[in-house]
């Protein structure tokens, strides 16, 4: 019986090197090499023009020259690979050379008889391979179909973590936005800041300045006149005797009315003072350090709206009957006023605006146009902003600001600087920055300012403690 080695080394001689398996009928060219049928054929499958007429061609293996003609059938090849499939199928003992028929199924090997016998399988359990076959085909096929299982939960767990990973890099981009957008935000109203306290600055300047400067211009001219006297007595002393007591008398007392009058000191007190890093650590408290309490004025709103007891919310319905005729009622929009008016500091009040599909909110002028002809743009008087279904969030600018916000505020903050001209809008839950109007000049008392639209209340939350 061939051993191992023998039984690999003849596979190997008997292996194509084209397809790398045991040859399908072998064919044998001049060089001696031998090859499978197709494989040669395929080979050689797109031959060149010379290749067709000379009807010469290479062995792939060591390039020598052969014609198709001489390709030939080996038949002696072919029952060696035949009787190498027999050998494959029926295994021998390594040991004893006989055929392994028996399995040990203590060890879980195959044996030959003479293994059986053999003291190192004494007492073992052993049966026929035919006879186990099958047994162990079937938990062979339940191993295939527990890790086939296993191997769609790790597909399912493959496929889920894919989905993990995508939604995690999506809220990390989420979040970096946000982050972003904070800090801009924060870099927004920080610069505005900056602007308003560099012009009270400025204006503290120049006020002080302006005293300090007539007070200079005040002592100028009293040492003018100090000094005509001086030259006037001097000159006196330095005449005749005649001259000296000439009105001396008169000059005496003029000199003596001259007095230099104690002005009130100038202080040079700063009173414009910012720690930043304590005003601004906190938006939102910084805003709500401003804030005040507004309500709204039932003489001021539309025929369409409905306020409530406390007047903080405001819904709008029908036409409602028996109310006054009054030139400070909206007649043409449905807008309402609050009843507190602001000329003076920094204010800022919230808006509850929930998940309305529509809104108009900010500040006027107490004289604005409320009949046909109004136009809310800051040069008629209104800074205002706007939630409408067709153009989103607006700043109601001339002409109008859109604005792309990263999440819908619920409650919207109005930030109002009467001296510095600045009316900014921010969402009153995360303190972000919405939008700031260009600089302006307030002429007239400034009051909250309401338009109301159908299915979207407003409501005016009350001073937290």
């Amino acid at each position: 019986m061939a051993s191992t080695t023998s039984t690999k080394r003849m596979m190997e001689e008997a292996t194509c090197s084209i397809c790398l398996s045991l040859m399908t009928n072998p064919v044998s060219i001049n060089c001696g090499h031998s090859y499978c049928q197709l494989c040669i054929m395929d080979f050689f499958k797109n031959p060149s023009q010379k290749q067709l007429r000379q009807k010469m061609l290479w062995c792939p293996q060591c390039r020598a020259p052969f014609h198709l003609d001489s390709v030939r059938p080996n038949k002696q090849l072919g029952s060696l690979i035949e009787a190498l499939k027999e050998m494959d199928h029926e295994m021998s003992c390594e040991e004893h050379g006989e055929q392994l028929h028996l399995f040990c199924e203590d060890e879980g090997l195959l044996i030959c008889w003479r293994c059986e016998r053999a003291p190192q399988h004494k007492g073992h359990t052993t049966a026929l391979v035919e006879e186990v076959c099958q047994g162990y085909k079937e938990k062979l096929q339940k191993a295939v179909t527990n890790l086939r299982q296993l191997e769609d939960r790790c597909m399912e767990q493959k496929l889920f973590t894919a989905i993990q990973i995508t939604k995690w890099k999506e809220k990390i981009q989420i979040q970096r936005q946000k982050i972003q957008s904070d800090f801009k935000s924060l870099q927004r109203f920080l610069h505005e800041e900056e602007k308003c306290y560099l012009w009270r600055l400025e204006k503290e300047e120049e006020q002080t300045l302006s005293r300090l400067r007539d007070h200079e211009t005040s002592l100028g001219l009293k040492s003018d006149e100090l000094n005509s006297h001086i030259l006037e007595l001097e000159e006196k002393c330095q005449g005749s005797a005649q001259k000296l007591l000439q009105n001396v008398n008169d000059t005496l007392s003029r000199s003596g009315a001259v007095k230099l009058e104690t002005s009130e000191p100038v202080s040079l007190e700063l009173h414009t003072m910012c720690n930043v890093s304590e005003l601004y650590f906190d938006v939102k408290k910084m805003l709500r350090s401003h804030q005040v309490n507004v309500t709204l004025d039932p003489d001021t709103a539309h025929h369409e709206l409905i306020l409530s007891e406390d007047r903080r919310q405001v819904t709008r319905g029908y036409l409602q009957q028996n109310q006054d005729i009054s030139a400070r009622r909206f007649s043409a929009l449905p807008c309402v006023l609050g009843c507190e008016g602001f000329t003076l500091g920094r204010c800022y009040f919230e808006v509850d605006v929930g998940e309305g599909t529509g809104w108009d909110l900010g500040v006027c002028m107490e004289n604005v146009q409320r009949g046909t002809g109004m136009k809310q743009e800051p040069q008629f008087g209104f800074w205002t902003l706007r939630l409408c279904k067709k153009n989103g969030y607006v700043a109601l600018t001339s002409p109008p600001t859109s604005l792309h916000l990263h999440e819908q505020p619920l409650v919207v903050g109005v930030f109002l600087d009467c001296e510095a001209g600045v009316v900014s809008f921010y969402n009153g839950t995360t303190g972000c920055h919405i939008f700031t109007f260009p600089k302006a000049s307030f002429s007239d008392i400034l009051r909250p300012y309401f338009q109301v639209y159908h299915y979207s209340p407003l409501f005016l939350p009350p001073l937290e403690d």
